[in-house]
């Protein structure tokens, strides 16, 4: 089997013609968000004078990312494909910076980002690149949290014309990215709950991960789920233990009383700050270390 897929973009150049942009074949797409109509600043230059230089572009707006298995890759080595294909396919690279000279936690703050746990940037290592073509603008982010890489394309394309939708080989579908990691690995993070520090409610929803876990328990009448809260380092464990734990009997009561989930195939506990999937140090790494994880028993 190839070591790359072919991820392909079409888009509107006079004829419509399909392009190929290859990422290594661990790549996993996390999100997509597209807007009808919709605008985006486009970084121009480096952080300065207190800000970041952009040029705002509107259009359909297409942001996309995400994850592959990075191993010894540099940002660099991960980014430099990319670069080459865009060039070839006709696209101007209009500014390209890497994490110090960017600007470093100024840039990153102060530039369009999909929220994590989705997208990852690591303040000292991260690249990115704007480029256009003609009146469509992209840009593409690079970080990594190793052994995992992170890419981030937003692309920008006028209000008038009609590109093809992103079409992905072997597409990864939300829904079934979901529901195909926990059946691969027997667990997985529900990215769609949102829980700050300290904070044990949880919102009104809709939540699309718990409408698939109860799909899957009703077609799966075997199997039972355990649902596990973890938090961010700040505080004392037995503290953390207990948030982490009340976040998840949420999880669970949500699933039960609005789902119909029977409760005896649902379990909570709390793991507290002893299962971080990153590093504590960083308010990123805060971010994704808060959440609540589905792992599948099965009877």
């Amino acid at each position: 089997m190839s070591r790359f897929f072919a991820l392909a973009f079409w888009f509107l150049a006079g004829p419509v013609a399909a392009q190929e942009l290859a990422l290594p074949a661990s790549a996993r797409q996390v999100s997509e968000r597209i807007s009808p109509l919709d605008s985006y600043a486009l970084p121009t230059g480096v952080f300065t004078d207190g800000g970041v230089p952009t040029r705002v572009v509107e259009g359909k707006v297409e942001r996309t990312t995400w994850r592959l298995q990075a191993g010894s890759s540099t940002t660099l080595q991960i980014l430099d494909p990319l670069r080459s294909q865009l060039e070839t396919q006709g696209f101007d690279i209009t500014f390209e910076c890497e994490a110090r000279a960017c600007g470093g936690f100024d840039f990153r703050f102060d530039t369009e980002v999909v929220p994590t746990p989705d997208m990852y940037v690591a303040i000292n290592d991260f690249r990115f690149l704007s480029a256009t073509r003609g009146s469509e603008v992209l840009s593409l982010l690079v970080s990594r949290n190793p052994p995992d890489g992170y890419l981030q394309m937003i692309r920008v394309t006028p209000e008038k014309s009609t590109p093809a939708p992103i079409v992905v080989e072997e597409t990864v579908v939300s829904a079934g990215g979901l529901l195909a990691d926990l059946d691969r690995n027997g667990h997985v993070i529900l990215g769609d709950l949102r829980f700050e520090t300290g904070e044990v409610a949880l919102g009104v929803g809709p939540f699309g991960s718990l409408t698939l876990l109860a799909g899957y328990l009703a077609d799966n009448p075997g199997t039972r789920l355990a649902l596990v809260g973890h938090t961010d380092d700040t505080g004392d464990l037995q503290a953390n233990i207990d948030v982490s734990t009340r976040r998840a009997q949420a999880v669970r009561t949500r699933l039960v009383e609005a789902h119909g989930v029977s409760a005896d195939r649902v379990q909570a506990q709390g793991m507290g700050y002893l299962s971080p999937i990153t590093s504590n140090a960083t308010p990123e790494g805060r971010e994704l270390n808060r959440r609540v994880e589905a792992v599948l028993l099965v009877n």
